[in-house]
């Protein structure tokens, strides 16, 4: 199994919901953003799939999240909105490696590539990750 990622990064606020501490008021991240995909095969130039695309696919993800306010996206809307399944998510680290993973996963997978993890980082030292 081959192996690739990329690093990308957005900016955005957000608060969570059933928290108690700093981090139920607003606040900001640079968040980093790692995307891991695998193949089996290789194409006919020798890889799984071009980093670059990755990247542009990455990217058009990202930019939807990118200097907003993260609880006012559908997804994690204290309605919880038609895109979270009509479930409430706070904005964690967690639920937007699951929403990344989730955007990512529908442009990849129709390149015949899997998607392996998602890993967000709020901080240099603190990250989640998400796969199925």
């Amino acid at each position: 199994m081959y192996k690739i990622s990329v690093i990308q990064f957005f900016s955005a606020a957000h608060f969570l919901r059933n928290y108690k501490g700093k981090c139920e008021s607003l606040h900001g991240h640079n968040w980093k953003v790692e995307a891991v995909a695998t193949g089996k095969e290789l194409d006919s130039a020798g890889m799984v799939m071009d980093f670059g695309e990755l990247k542009k696919i990455t990217a058009k993800v990202l930019d939807e999240l990118d200097h907003c306010n993260l609880n006012d996206l559908d997804y994690f809307s204290a309605k919880g909105g038609p895109a979270s399944g009509g479930k409430e998510r706070s904005p964690s680290s967690e639920e937007i490696a699951r929403y990344i993973y989730i955007k990512l996963k529908e442009e990849i997978s129709a390149k015949g590539i899997r998607l392996e993890e998602i890993k967000v980082w709020e901080t240099d030292t603190s990250c989640a990750s998400y796969s199925e």
